[in-house]
């Protein structure tokens, strides 16, 4: 055990929960619990979406991901810019038409309740899985750095995270989230700088290896009319049309991403945050994938052996091999970029638990009453996310678990609400019928085909909408908005 080390992770665990907590007495309302007052900056804004965007999941799968291949995943990324302008043409507007707490507000207001209660359930079930995946990965790196179990690894993190989100709200998680968005920025930084500095000539070898291995391929522009090809999760189109729609569904639907784009002051302020979080998750992505193809480069210099879960390598590595001092700042990095995720997770979720279910079956209490409850369901959700960590330790690759699973279900979602803005007279029951084949087809695909599961979104909206167009054509009730 390195003292300095283990001194540096627990000023910051302690530091980030003081600082999260200090924000408890600025919360008199829903609106200050969950939207944060609208006040917090575009900027912040900003940061906080690529803090939720790239999880622990990203720092430790996204080395993990070059390791094994190549720069393929930018491809995703090139979606992910896409998707974004269709979110700020098309969803931003209707957002802010009216006061929105939360997403599925929306369905109520195009479909009705059932739809509403239906799109903020499989809201909470997705958000709750993939959330378990990522705790997960937090307990890859306490147990490395502490050497306690994972079940304890996972208990120490999650009771921080959900002390400062219980007391501060969303004001908390947004400002949270520009601290240790920032610090595992420059952790990223100082490790790729570090690692580096292990080669005996540093770039220019870790240039030719890699080039020699084809490791900085982005583009794969093959093509071919088989299940094969769909299997390949990172080719151009699987990149830039299935990336589209998942990072659609993900920042277009789900509640952890489109609170914080309710919580800025207007439109105008929050398509800033949401193209500007863009850039920085582009970087950031390309960052990780480079400091997995050096790591790639030094073993094999070294002839070293790989870890059994190539998960584990970059973090491993960094507490094994990097300097006293410099590997703690970059463990803390990484605990930055799990506790800023879960905390966000706690908040969405109690957001939906107390707006589209509590407060809607019984109106009329007082706001201190629903503020109350709304800190208790964050209570609930901190338990539930901790025993569903527990059980996801089975997972080979955190990163494409996480997606696979949010993939699964937000063809359905994306579906329901693109009927919703697009077509003025698909009725409540068709949009409900396309949303559960869409949800069923998904995962036909996902446990009957080799497809992968870059695909899943696109697969699952289009069967969504197809089949409610079909059902609504039957009924007589179709006719697409003009």
């Amino acid at each position: 055990m390195r003292f300095l080390d283990l001194a540096l992770i627990a000023a910051y665990l302690i530091g980030i929960t003081w600082f999260g907590a200090r924000f408890r007495h600025s919360q008199k309302s829903l609106r200050d619990y969950f939207l944060g007052g609208r006040n917090a900056p575009w900027w912040a804004i900003a940061f906080s979406i690529v803090s939720a965007e790239t999880s622990t999941l990203t720092v430790i799968g996204t080395p993990a991901l070059a390791f094994k291949g190549n720069f393929g995943f930018l491809q995703v990324v090139l979606g992910y810019l896409l998707a974004r302008i269709v979110i700020s043409v098309v969803f931003l507007p209707h957002y802010f038409r009216g006061d929105l707490f939360t997403a599925y507000e929306l369905m109520e207001r195009r479909f009705g309740m059932r739809l509403r209660r239906l799109t903020a359930g499989l809201f909470l079930v997705l958000r709750a899985l993939a959330e378990g995946v990522r705790v997960f990965a937090i307990s890859i790196v306490v147990s490395i750095v502490l050497r306690l179990d994972p079940f304890w690894a996972i208990v120490v993190i999650v009771a921080l995270t959900l002390f400062y989100t219980f007391e501060g709200g969303m004001t908390a998680v947004i400002w949270t989230d520009v601290i240790q968005m920032s610090l595992y920025v420059c952790g990223a930084v100082v490790s790729l700088f570090t690692i580096l500095h292990k080669l005996p000539h540093g770039w220019a070898q870790v240039y030719a290896m890699a080039s020699q291995a084809d490791k900085f391929r982005v583009f794969d522009f093959s093509f071919s009319p088989t299940l094969v090809w769909l299997s390949q999760p990172y080719t151009f189109w699987a990149g830039v049309l299935g990336g589209c729609f998942l990072c659609t569904a993900s920042h277009g639907t789900e509640q952890l991403m489109v609170q914080r784009l309710l919580a800025a002051h207007d439109l105008k302020a929050s398509r800033k945050a949401l193209l500007g979080s863009w850039v920085v998750v582009a970087v950031l992505f390309a960052l990780f994938l480079t400091i997995g193809t050096i790591l790639w480069a030094l073993y094999r210099a070294n002839h070293w052996q790989v870890p059994a879960k190539v998960d584990r390598i970059y973090p491993q590595f960094i507490w094994d091999n990097l300097p006293v001092g410099i590997a703690g700042l970059v463990m803390a990095a990484i605990l930055a970029a799990a506790m800023s995720n879960l905390s966000a997770a706690l908040n969405s979720l109690s957001s939906t638990t107390v707006m589209d279910f509590y407060r809607r079956s019984w109106p009329g209490k007082l706001e201190a009453h629903y503020l109350s409850v709304a800190r208790f369901a964050t209570l609930g959700w901190g338990v539930a996310l901790l025993a569903i960590g527990v059980l996801a330790q089975r997972v080979d690759s955190v990163l494409e678990a996480g997606l696979g699973i949010a993939a699964i279900l937000y063809g359905g979602l994306l579906g329901v609400f693109l009927l919703g803005l697009l077509w003025k007279q698909v009725s409540e029951s068709a949009a409900m019928s396309g949303m559960a084949a869409g949800i069923l087809g998904n995962l036909f695909v996902r446990f009957a085909t080799p497809i992968a599961f870059t695909w899943y979104v696109l697969i699952g909206t289009s069967i969504t909408i197809a089949v409610s167009l079909a059902a609504s054509l039957a009924r007589g009730e179709f006719r697409q908005r003009a």
